[in-house]
């Protein structure tokens, strides 16, 4: 070997050994499911935090009703799959198939609520909001989604989504129904169409927000960019 090559074999050497000693462990992400069970957890402590001022007697009033338990309970699982389903595509090498995983929770959700719109319009007697009722719904509802989804897009942040856009949606989807499920103790009536507009309404807002803010921020973890 020449004694060009061999000078060139030993700063190539040192160049390696520069570099690896400048390297830190890198500690590994728990599992997507754990992570979004984490994040779910948070929701859940808020809930649990907020129950002692609502009226629990109400609250068991309309839990007796079965469309009413059954939107409650399909807000809180679609929270939770779209989640799970959020972390899952936001791991490079994922099935984007994991998407489809909220859509039964939220069919579930949504179709109690419109039974209870049909109850509403049926049963003589039952409570209709009025529009102070109706804009205190939404407040509480985008108010609870802000934080939420602001949570939920720095979790994802740790991973680098390769289709940041469909992960900030389903983002924006578990905030939604987790800041639906939050209101049930405090929701003042039974459901209405106005008071399904008014979710579906805030459902698309803080999706779209969450694509537009937040899939900007996870494409910055993108390793596309």
């Amino acid at each position: 070997m020449s004694d060009g090559a061999l000078s060139a074999g030993l700063r190539h050497d040192r160049l390696v050994e520069a570099l690896a000693g400048d390297l830190t462990p890198v500690r590994r992400l728990p599992a997507p499911s754990m992570r979004a069970l984490g994040w779910f957890a948070a929701a859940l402590g808020i809930g649990v935090a907020l129950l002692p001022m609502a009226d629990l007697d109400a609250l068991r009033l309309r839990m007796a009703t079965p469309d009413l338990r059954i939107a409650a309970f399909g807000a809180v699982l679609t929270a939770l799959t779209a989640a799970v389903a959020a972390f899952q595509t936001s791991v490079p090498g994922r099935s984007t198939a994991w998407a489809l995983l909220p859509l039964a929770p939220a069919a579930l959700w949504i179709g109690a609520s419109g039974a209870g719109c049909l109850r509403s319009w049926i049963v003589p007697g039952t409570d209709l909001p009025d529009a102070n009722e109706m804009g205190g719904c939404l407040v509480f509802l985008l108010g609870f989604s802000l934080p939420l989804s602001v949570g939920l897009v720095l979790m994802l942040r740790r991973a680098c989504p390769l289709r940041p856009n469909l992960t900030a949606a389903l983002g924006g989807l578990a905030a939604a129904a987790a800041a639906a499920a939050l209101l049930v103790p405090f929701h003042p009536h039974d459901a209405t169409a106005t008071d399904l507009l008014a979710h579906l309404v805030m459902v698309g807002l803080v999706i779209g927000a969450n694509i537009l803010a937040g899939g900007r921020l996870l494409s910055a973890r993108s390793p596309r960019t």
